[in-house]
């Protein structure tokens, strides 16, 4: 199957956070995550809502005005089935994401490769279903983070997901430095990341326009070197930039202020 990667991923991540949350007691449901206003119960009901309305579910009425961290049709979503299913005891709300990722996994599998690359709705606009099927594996996997870091139980995760998400990651860089920095034409920057997906990125600045390039012989406008986890965690939003600059394991080399403006602007996920 073309895109058994990404059902991989999905199933992969979606049995670890059953497995890290099942054996909690109650209590550990309500434990506060890096996600404003959402605990871990709340992070697996986002993820039990997003499942079932695939599944055809209706989005569920918000009754009241939205909480400053909603920003977005997509947090108001989000929010809807957070507020669903807030009252309800956090083994039953795992075990209805349980039920509900065993019935998309069996309806992904089913899929032909017109399906995967049928254009249709997602959060980040018209896309083909195995993009959108991607930014599941990428919101799933970091969110299996905020609920380790929750429960105090943080844990190195070298799997399917995490290939995905900073693949991702790398992808937007282009957009990052382009677009959201404007950088000026001229700039180049080097991010060398350390890990098991270690890897260097160049990316160059022509014509308003950022683009991966070859390494040379040029000197970087700023060369970041960073470990692959805070490079994902700056990139979700999960550390700020000054947290990633100033990291013991971060070295900054070059014009300090356009390393700032890089940091600052890394942040992908909303």
């Amino acid at each position: 199957m073309a895109y058994e990667w990404i059902i991989e991923a999905l199933d992969e991540t979606w049995i670890a956070i059953d497995r890290l949350v099942r054996p909690q007691p109650p209590e550990a449901y309500d434990a506060p995550t890096a996600c404003p206003g959402w605990s871990v119960r709340d992070v697996i009901s986002h993820l039990l809502g997003f499942e079932l309305m695939l599944h055809g579910a209706p989005v569920p009425q918000f009754d009241g005005p939205w909480p400053d961290y909603v920003h977005n049709p997509i947090g108001e979503i989000n929010e809807a089935f957070v507020a669903a299913h807030r009252r309800e005891p956090g083994l039953e709300v795992l075990d209805q994401f349980r039920d509900a990722w065993i019935r998309s996994l069996v309806a992904l599998r089913a899929l032909d490769d017109a399906g995967w690359q049928k254009v249709g709705w997602s959060p980040e606009g018209e896309r083909p279903y195995y993009r959108f099927q991607e930014t599941r594996v990428l919101d799933s996997w970091i969110h299996l983070q905020d609920i380790r870091d929750a429960l105090l139980e943080p844990a190195d995760d070298h799997g399917a997901g995490e290939e995905i998400v900073v693949n991702r990651f790398e992808a937007a860089l282009p957009y990052v430095v382009g677009r959201k920095m404007q950088a000026p034409d001229g700039t180049l920057i080097q991010l060398n990341l350390s890990g098991r997906l270690g890897r260097t990125i160049v990316l160059g600045v022509h014509e308003g326009r950022a683009a991966p390039v070859s390494p040379g012989n040029q000197v970087p406008t700023v060369e970041i070197t960073t470990p692959v986890a805070l490079f994902w965690r700056r990139a979700a939003g999960r550390i700020g930039a000054s947290a990633f600059l100033s990291a013991s394991a971060t070295d900054v080399r070059g014009d300090r202020a356009m390393a700032q403006a890089f940091a600052e602007n890394l942040r992908i996920m909303i």
